[in-house]
């Protein structure tokens, strides 16, 4: 199949960046290569970017489709918290625009074999770095019941995370769960029980927010974020611009919070009467809220309605 992901808010993104000549970039998510494509193109002759991505088809495809720009692209199978140490052995050290697009690709949703949805019957897997041994398949046979539950909890926002939980637990004890219908259809069932739709109309899949906690727990993806945000800002060029696209509450939460920190000039307790915290203003925020994608790219790309755009320049 071919890598195919439409990257959301280009204009939004490039608008931000502001790519030029002679400047460096990061895309921390580089994906099928999108936005780094338009970053690439707006920063002719010699604008350079380094794009990250732990999904070795990815990689691939965003190599072909950026090959035409030679050596001003270098990219590297890592997560975006590897960023700092590959750009102090590329000699980069620090860049003028950071991206980090934490959608999940529409290759990966679609891909039978990668396991990530339940709308085709597949092994459960949902790896995005396919190196690593935690897949689907073990969170859901060998995860205690009171870890399942916490993860639906907390990762999916599932209000019916106990019920889900323990019918994942009940059906295992039979047999093993191995693919992503089977799945789906427990959760069904526990949700719903033999009912496909909710006064006859259809909704969205009950399963829908299990599988999001799923992949997150797999992927460690806000464990991976949280410790990028913790000090991504030395990774910026004075002026130097951060664009973070997320696509649930959860990854937006982390974002929003790590920026209005980075914002602050003190971060001591409100009861200290003098500052000793050491802490010194790191960014400035540039989106008091977040963008949202126009109606009419939600319209061509419904993938895009999620999404939330949150942008900093450092200073």
């Amino acid at each position: 199949m071919e890598f195919s992901h439409a990257p959301v808010m280009v204009q939004e993104v490039l608008d931000i960046l502001q790519p030029g000549p002679r400047r460096r970039y990061l895309d921390g998510t580089l994906g099928g290569g999108g936005h780094a494509e338009q970053v690439l193109a707006n920063s002719g002759p010699n604008g350079q970017l380094l794009g990250l991505d732990r999904d070795e088809e990815a990689l691939a495809a965003a190599g072909e489709r950026l090959q035409w720009f030679g050596g001003r692209v270098v990219t590297c199978r890592a997560d975006f918290t590897k960023a700092g140490e590959i750009l102090g052995e590329m000699k980069w050290g620090k860049v003028d625009g950071i991206l980090l697009d934490l959608g999940i690709s529409s290759y990966q949703l679609s891909s039978t074999e990668r396991g990530f949805s339940f709308q085709s019957e597949a092994r459960l897997d949902m790896r995005m770095d396919r190196r690593q041994t935690l897949d689907a398949f073990q969170v859901v046979n060998d995860f205690p019941v009171n870890e399942l539950e916490q993860l639906i909890r907390d990762y999916g926002e599932e209000p019916r995370w106990r019920r889900i939980a323990l019918a994942i637990d009940a059906s295992r004890r039979e047999q093993q769960i191995v693919t992503t219908r089977q799945l789906a259809e427990i959760i069904r069932i526990a949700v719903r029980g033999g009912q496909k739709t909710v006064k006859g109309k259809p909704r969205v899949h009950p399963a829908t927010r299990t599988f999001q906690a799923i992949r997150i727990a797999v992927n460690r993806e806000l464990e991976l974020l949280e410790t990028f945000l913790k000090d991504a800002y030395e990774l910026l060029l004075a002026k130097g611009r951060m664009v973070v696209i997320s696509f649930h509450s959860l990854e937006d939460r982390l974002v929003k919070r790590a920026f209005a920190m980075w914002a602050r000039d003190c971060v001591c307790p409100p009861r200290i009467p003098q500052c000793c915290c050491g802490w010194s203003k790191k960014a400035t925020v540039l989106t008091p809220r977040p963008l949202l994608p126009s109606s009419e790219e939600i319209r061509a790309n419904p993938r895009a309605r999620s999404a939330k755009l949150r942008a900093v320049e450092g200073l």
